[in-house]
Formats: structure tokens, sequence, C-alpha cells
């Protein structure tokens, strides 16, 4: 898989570059959610980035970093069926799963 350095601008990772994993189209994911363990032994706290738009890097190549969002919600999940806990489809109830027989 191909990934990209993209720069974190804002919150506790700012003025990092890691690199992120790019998606089939090539862009990296929209949101970037990292989750960071607590001292006490608690529920880790959930850090997230959106993608934004960071200009051109040559022909036809999109340049992206990542901006602190402080007021998103961390527990929002993907809507595909590999997300959902215990891998539940989102197949219409009455259609039977594709490896299902």
């Amino acid at each position: 898989m191909k990934s990209q350095d993209t720069p974190f601008v804002g919150g506790p990772l700012d003025g990092r570059v890691l690199p992120v994993l790019l998606g089939i189209t090539g862009h990296p994911p929209k949101t970037y959610r990292v989750p960071v363990p607590d001292a006490a032994g608690g529920p880790p706290t959930v850090l997230v980035y959106r993608r934004a738009d960071a200009g051109r890097g040559g022909f036809m190549h999109q340049l992206w970093k990542y901006e602190y969002a402080p007021d998103a919600d961390p527990g929002r999940r993907l809507k595909w069926p590999w997300s959902r806990p215990g891998g539940q489809s989102a197949t219409p109830p009455g259609k039977p799963r594709p490896t299902d027989e």
C-alpha cells in the first residue's frame, strides 16, 4: 500500500509529519483518529484530526494536511459492514449475504 507523509496542524500532534496510508483513490482518510492511553488505566482519549487541502505538489498531485478538530465526535465510525460490531452486514433484511449459502 502507498503512504504519504502528511503534516498535522494543531493539537498535541502539531508540527509532526506522519506517514498516512492512502486509499484506492490516492487520498488519505477524511478523518484520522489517534487513541491516547490514559495514565490511570481508564479508557483512552481519542484525538480527531480532519483532512484539509494543502495545495498542489506538482502536476496533478494533491497535497493534504490534517487539522485538529477538538469539537469532533471521537466515537463516530464509518457505516461499512466491516466496521460494525459483530461484523454485521449492511444487506437489507430478507436478502442473503453473499457469503451465506
